[in-house]
């Protein structure tokens, strides 16, 4: 389920200002994804969140991204040796390869460079000590609490607005079903005429066959083509769909499965048709539950 949540603002830890950019969001997946871009000079901060928020979500493609800057005059750019070198070396390799290609590149200057992500880092200028990490951490998941909570509020509004388009598409699969359930006497009195006259062809193509053993056998064809039982469990599955909805809890996974047994349904129903009514209406059924399981991976 897609969800969003930003906020900007400083917090004060052993007597220093820090400004904090966070920004928090996800879109569908079928399983929980967990991604952090953290500032790397700060130790401890990402498995906390990362428990925090498997505790509470579910499903989706999250991703959690923080910047931090101490405000004081303390806080400094500081260039990465290590990053500027691996850049530099990627340039001449680029330029190289264009080279032989007969390709000319735009030269870079000392700005594109230090643009590069890594090449330039921002944090304090001496490495915080033990004590004041565990305090900054704190600070920060203490703040990370109202953050998570307004994300999941807006989750929770997209939700409520998905359950009322699954509802509705529940309500058309049970409408579905219950017109196949009218089509059927229809169905029962040309099936019976067709058996009837299959036997009178058999009857005169061989006569010596046994009319009661040919009624058996056709009436065994009638019983293999009944769909009341696929009927009898859509509208089991209907039950059990708008019961997950009216769920406080997660229920896409739970959604998920029950759409498998939607779907069965619907393309035995289609298997076993035998009537361009029921046939239609299978056709229908299927568009609805494919529609239907769109949706709900877009489920908590």
């Amino acid at each position: 389920m897609t969800g969003y949540a930003a906020a900007s603002e400083e917090i004060h830890v052993n007597s220093v200002t820090y400004g904090c950019q966070w920004d928090l969001r996800a879109v569908n997946g079928r399983g929980l994804d967990l991604r952090f871009r953290l500032p790397d000079w700060l130790d401890g901060l990402e498995s906390s969140l990362r428990k925090m928020l498997g505790m509470r979500l579910k499903r989706g493609n999250v991703t959690m991204a923080l910047k931090l800057v101490r405000a004081e005059s303390g806080a400094a750019l500081r260039l990465n040796p290590q990053a500027l070198a691996a850049a530099v070396e990627m340039v001449i390799a680029a330029e190289t390869q264009a080279e032989t290609r007969g390709l000319g590149l735009a030269p870079m200057n000392a700005g594109d460079l230090l643009a590069l992500k890594g090449v330039v880092e921002t944090g304090p200028d001496t490495p915080l000590d033990a004590e004041a990490q565990v305090a900054l951490v704190a600070a920060l998941l203490d703040r990370a609490g109202p953050l998570i909570n307004a994300f999941e509020t807006a989750r929770a509004s997209e939700g409520a607005a998905l359950g009322a388009v699954i509802a509705a598409q529940v309500d058309q699969i049970e409408a579905l079903a219950a017109e196949a359930r009218r089509a059927l006497p229809a169905r029962r009195a040309d099936q019976a005429e067709t058996l009837k006259a299959a036997l009178a062809r058999l009857g005169e193509a061989a006569p010596g066959v046994d009319a009661g053993r040919l009624e058996q056998e056709l009436a065994l064809i009638a019983v293999k083509t009944d769909i009341t039982e696929e009927l009898d469990r859509l509208d089991a599955h209907v039950g059990a769909a708008r019961a997950l909805l009216g769920d406080d809890g997660p229920i896409g996974r739970k959604l998920d499965f029950l759409m498998q047994e939607f779907n069965r349904e619907a393309n035995t129903l289609c298997a076993k048709a035998q009537s361009a009514e029921l046939t239609r209406i299978g056709l229908d059924l299927k568009t609805v539950i494919d529609q239907m399981r769109e949706q709900v991976q877009n489920l908590e």
